[in-house]
Protein backbone atom coordinates (compact mmCIF):
# COMPACT_ATOMS: atom_id res chain seq x y z
CA UNK A 1 0.00 0.00 0.00
CA UNK A 2 1.34 3.42 -0.96
CA UNK A 3 0.81 5.67 2.05
CA UNK A 4 1.41 8.82 0.01
CA UNK A 5 4.06 10.20 2.34
CA UNK A 6 6.95 10.66 -0.09
CA UNK A 7 7.77 14.33 -0.15
CA UNK A 8 5.59 15.19 2.84
CA UNK A 9 7.36 17.21 5.52
CA UNK A 10 7.25 16.08 9.14
CA UNK A 11 8.37 17.61 12.42
CA UNK A 12 8.73 15.02 15.17
CA UNK A 13 9.26 16.13 18.77
CA UNK A 14 11.09 14.00 21.32
CA UNK A 15 12.67 12.07 18.47
CA UNK A 16 16.05 11.22 19.95
CA UNK A 17 14.76 7.99 21.52
CA UNK A 18 11.70 5.92 22.40
CA UNK A 19 8.35 6.42 20.72
CA UNK A 20 9.36 9.66 19.03
CA UNK A 21 12.31 7.98 17.36
CA UNK A 22 10.13 5.05 16.28
CA UNK A 23 7.66 7.44 14.63
CA UNK A 24 10.48 9.31 12.88
CA UNK A 25 11.87 6.04 11.56
CA UNK A 26 8.46 4.97 10.27
CA UNK A 27 7.88 8.26 8.45
CA UNK A 28 11.37 8.25 6.96
CA UNK A 29 10.89 4.72 5.65
CA UNK A 30 7.93 6.03 3.64
CA UNK A 31 10.01 8.82 2.11
CA UNK A 32 8.96 11.78 4.25
CA UNK A 33 11.34 14.68 4.77
CA UNK A 34 12.00 15.10 8.48
CA UNK A 35 12.97 17.55 11.16
CA UNK A 36 13.70 15.67 14.38
CA UNK A 37 13.71 17.65 17.62
CA UNK A 38 14.62 17.15 21.28
CA UNK A 39 17.10 18.55 23.78
CA UNK A 40 19.83 16.07 22.76
CA UNK A 41 21.35 17.63 19.64
CA UNK A 42 24.17 15.10 19.31
CA UNK A 43 21.74 12.16 19.32
CA UNK A 44 19.49 13.98 16.84
CA UNK A 45 22.34 14.66 14.44
CA UNK A 46 23.29 10.99 14.45
CA UNK A 47 19.66 10.03 13.91
CA UNK A 48 19.22 12.50 11.05
CA UNK A 49 22.21 11.05 9.22
CA UNK A 50 20.90 7.51 9.75
CA UNK A 51 17.38 8.35 8.56
CA UNK A 52 18.57 10.20 5.48
CA UNK A 53 20.98 7.42 4.51
CA UNK A 54 18.27 4.79 4.84
CA UNK A 55 15.48 6.64 3.01
CA UNK A 56 17.23 9.01 0.64
CA UNK A 57 15.03 11.84 1.94
CA UNK A 58 16.45 14.85 3.79
CA UNK A 59 16.48 14.81 7.59
CA UNK A 60 17.43 17.70 9.84
CA UNK A 61 18.21 17.94 13.56
CA UNK A 62 16.89 20.82 15.68
CA UNK A 63 17.53 21.21 19.40
CA UNK A 64 14.52 22.40 21.39
CA UNK A 65 13.30 22.10 24.96
CA UNK A 66 9.55 21.91 25.60
CA UNK A 67 10.14 23.45 29.02
CA UNK A 68 10.92 26.70 27.16
CA UNK A 69 7.68 27.97 25.58
CA UNK A 70 9.45 30.49 23.33
CA UNK A 71 11.59 27.64 22.00
CA UNK A 72 8.45 26.20 20.44
CA UNK A 73 8.15 29.28 18.20
CA UNK A 74 11.79 28.98 17.18
CA UNK A 75 11.36 25.25 16.53
CA UNK A 76 8.37 25.84 14.26
CA UNK A 77 10.08 28.63 12.35
CA UNK A 78 13.30 26.68 11.85
CA UNK A 79 11.42 23.58 10.66
CA UNK A 80 9.58 25.70 8.09
CA UNK A 81 12.87 27.27 7.03
CA UNK A 82 14.61 23.90 6.65
CA UNK A 83 11.79 22.06 4.86
CA UNK A 84 9.71 24.84 3.30
CA UNK A 85 6.71 23.95 5.49
CA UNK A 86 5.38 21.35 7.91
CA UNK A 87 2.64 18.95 6.78
CA UNK A 88 2.88 16.50 9.68
CA UNK A 89 3.40 17.51 13.29
CA UNK A 90 4.09 14.85 15.90
CA UNK A 91 3.67 16.24 19.42
CA UNK A 92 5.71 14.41 22.02
CA UNK A 93 7.58 15.06 25.27
CA UNK A 94 8.99 13.16 28.19
CA UNK A 95 6.60 11.83 30.78
CA UNK A 96 6.21 13.59 34.15
CA UNK A 97 7.30 12.15 37.50
CA UNK A 98 5.20 9.26 38.78
CA UNK A 99 3.26 9.30 42.04
CA UNK A 100 -0.21 9.05 43.60
CA UNK A 101 -2.84 11.81 43.79
CA UNK A 102 -2.46 12.08 47.55
CA UNK A 103 1.17 13.15 47.11
CA UNK A 104 0.61 15.62 44.27
CA UNK A 105 3.08 18.53 44.33
CA UNK A 106 1.27 21.65 43.11
CA UNK A 107 4.48 23.36 42.04
CA UNK A 108 5.33 20.32 39.90
CA UNK A 109 1.80 20.34 38.50
CA UNK A 110 2.24 23.92 37.30
CA UNK A 111 5.64 23.20 35.79
CA UNK A 112 4.41 20.12 33.97
CA UNK A 113 1.32 21.97 32.70
CA UNK A 114 3.58 24.38 30.83
CA UNK A 115 5.57 21.49 29.37
CA UNK A 116 2.79 19.00 28.61
CA UNK A 117 -0.11 21.30 27.69
CA UNK A 118 0.98 24.83 26.82
CA UNK A 119 4.13 24.02 24.82
CA UNK A 120 2.63 21.48 22.38
CA UNK A 121 -0.47 23.61 21.83
CA UNK A 122 1.73 26.64 21.17
CA UNK A 123 3.76 24.72 18.58
CA UNK A 124 0.63 23.43 16.87
CA UNK A 125 -0.90 26.90 16.72
CA UNK A 126 2.26 28.19 15.05
CA UNK A 127 2.09 25.58 12.29
CA UNK A 128 -1.66 25.22 11.78
CA UNK A 129 -2.12 28.25 9.47
CA UNK A 130 0.16 26.71 6.85
CA UNK A 131 -1.62 23.36 7.00
CA UNK A 132 -5.02 24.99 6.63
CA UNK A 133 -3.83 27.14 3.75
CA UNK A 134 -2.51 24.06 1.90
CA UNK A 135 -5.66 22.16 2.92
CA UNK A 136 -3.62 19.19 4.13
CA UNK A 137 -2.16 18.46 7.51
CA UNK A 138 -1.69 15.87 10.22
CA UNK A 139 -1.30 16.52 13.94
CA UNK A 140 -0.51 13.38 15.91
CA UNK A 141 -0.09 13.52 19.67
CA UNK A 142 1.88 10.76 21.34
CA UNK A 143 -0.33 10.08 24.32
CA UNK A 144 -0.94 7.43 26.94
CA UNK A 145 -3.48 4.73 27.65
CA UNK A 146 -4.14 6.80 30.78
CA UNK A 147 -6.10 9.14 28.52
CA UNK A 148 -8.71 6.39 28.29
CA UNK A 149 -8.24 4.53 31.56
CA UNK A 150 -6.32 6.43 34.29
CA UNK A 151 -3.16 4.67 35.40
CA UNK A 152 -2.23 4.09 39.07
CA UNK A 153 0.60 6.18 40.53
CA UNK A 154 0.59 8.53 37.51
CA UNK A 155 -1.51 11.44 38.70
CA UNK A 156 0.41 14.10 36.76
CA UNK A 157 0.16 12.20 33.50
CA UNK A 158 -3.52 11.34 34.01
CA UNK A 159 -4.42 14.93 34.90
CA UNK A 160 -2.52 16.85 32.25
CA UNK A 161 -3.03 14.48 29.34
CA UNK A 162 -6.78 14.80 29.91
CA UNK A 163 -6.43 18.47 28.98
CA UNK A 164 -4.81 17.48 25.69
CA UNK A 165 -7.70 15.10 24.96
CA UNK A 166 -10.15 17.99 25.22
CA UNK A 167 -7.98 20.27 23.10
CA UNK A 168 -7.41 17.64 20.42
CA UNK A 169 -11.11 16.88 19.98
CA UNK A 170 -12.08 20.55 19.93
CA UNK A 171 -9.41 21.41 17.37
CA UNK A 172 -10.16 18.36 15.21
CA UNK A 173 -13.76 19.48 14.78
CA UNK A 174 -12.68 22.99 13.81
CA UNK A 175 -10.13 22.06 11.13
CA UNK A 176 -11.54 18.84 9.66
CA UNK A 177 -13.05 20.67 6.68
CA UNK A 178 -9.60 22.13 5.95
CA UNK A 179 -8.11 18.67 5.34
CA UNK A 180 -6.26 18.67 8.67
CA UNK A 181 -6.65 15.66 10.96
CA UNK A 182 -5.85 15.62 14.69
CA UNK A 183 -5.43 12.33 16.49
CA UNK A 184 -3.92 10.93 19.66
CA UNK A 185 -1.98 7.68 19.47
CA UNK A 186 -2.08 6.13 22.93
CA UNK A 187 0.49 3.45 23.73
CA UNK A 188 0.04 0.77 26.31
CA UNK A 189 3.17 -0.89 27.65
CA UNK A 190 5.76 -0.33 24.95
CA UNK A 191 9.33 -1.34 25.74
CA UNK A 192 10.95 2.10 26.04
CA UNK A 193 13.19 3.72 28.63
CA UNK A 194 10.12 5.40 30.13
CA UNK A 195 8.41 2.04 30.63
CA UNK A 196 11.54 0.61 32.21
CA UNK A 197 11.63 3.57 34.62
CA UNK A 198 7.98 3.04 35.55
CA UNK A 199 8.50 -0.69 36.09
CA UNK A 200 11.56 0.09 38.20
CA UNK A 201 9.50 2.46 40.37
CA UNK A 202 6.91 -0.26 40.97
CA UNK A 203 9.62 -2.83 41.71
CA UNK A 204 11.11 -0.61 44.41
CA UNK A 205 7.69 0.18 45.85
CA UNK A 206 6.71 -3.50 46.05
CA UNK A 207 10.14 -4.73 47.13
CA UNK A 208 10.59 -7.10 44.19
CA UNK A 209 13.18 -7.43 41.44
CA UNK A 210 12.95 -5.54 38.16
CA UNK A 211 12.48 -8.84 36.29
CA UNK A 212 9.59 -9.84 38.56
CA UNK A 213 7.96 -6.46 38.06
CA UNK A 214 8.35 -6.72 34.28
CA UNK A 215 6.76 -10.18 34.29
CA UNK A 216 3.86 -8.82 36.35
CA UNK A 217 3.40 -6.01 33.81
CA UNK A 218 3.36 -8.46 30.88
CA UNK A 219 0.83 -10.65 32.67
CA UNK A 220 -1.68 -7.76 32.72
CA UNK A 221 -1.62 -7.46 28.92
CA UNK A 222 -3.95 -9.69 26.89
CA UNK A 223 -1.27 -9.97 24.21
CA UNK A 224 0.99 -11.47 26.88
CA UNK A 225 3.93 -9.19 26.12
CA UNK A 226 5.03 -5.60 25.90
CA UNK A 227 4.82 -3.91 22.51
CA UNK A 228 7.80 -2.77 20.47
CA UNK A 229 8.52 0.82 19.43
CA UNK A 230 8.42 -0.34 15.81
CA UNK A 231 4.83 -1.54 16.19
CA UNK A 232 3.85 1.83 17.59
CA UNK A 233 5.72 3.73 14.87
CA UNK A 234 3.90 1.80 12.16
CA UNK A 235 0.50 2.91 13.46
CA UNK A 236 1.65 6.52 13.69
CA UNK A 237 2.91 6.38 10.12
CA UNK A 238 -0.48 5.20 8.93
CA UNK A 239 -2.26 7.99 10.82
CA UNK A 240 0.04 10.49 9.10
CA UNK A 241 -0.72 9.07 5.66
CA UNK A 242 -3.11 9.89 2.86
CA UNK A 243 -4.95 6.66 3.67
CA UNK A 244 -5.99 7.95 7.12
CA UNK A 245 -7.70 11.08 5.80
CA UNK A 246 -11.09 10.22 7.37
CA UNK A 247 -9.75 9.51 10.87
CA UNK A 248 -9.77 12.58 13.10
CA UNK A 249 -10.57 13.61 16.66
CA UNK A 250 -9.80 10.08 17.82
CA UNK A 251 -7.74 8.36 20.46
CA UNK A 252 -6.23 5.38 18.67
CA UNK A 253 -4.76 2.75 20.98
CA UNK A 254 -1.70 0.62 20.36
CA UNK A 255 -1.81 -1.28 23.61
CA UNK A 256 -2.04 -5.05 23.15
CA UNK A 257 -5.57 -4.93 24.59
CA UNK A 258 -4.56 -3.64 28.04
CA UNK A 259 -7.37 -1.05 28.16
CA UNK A 260 -10.40 -3.08 29.16
CA UNK A 261 -13.04 -0.63 27.93
CA UNK A 262 -14.08 -0.01 24.36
Amino acid sequence: MDLGLRGRRALVMGASKGLGRAVAEGLAAEGATLCVASRDLAALQTLAVTLSAASGAPAYAIAADVADEAAMDRLADEAVLRMGGVDILVLNHGGPPVGPALELDLAELKAQFAKMVVAPIRLAMRLLPGMRERRWGRIITIGSSGMVQPLPNMVLSNTLRAAIVGWNKTLANEVAADGVTCNILAPGSILTDRTKDTVGFMARKEGISFEEAMAKRAATIPAGRLGTPEEYGAVATFLASERASYITGSIVRCDGGIVRGF
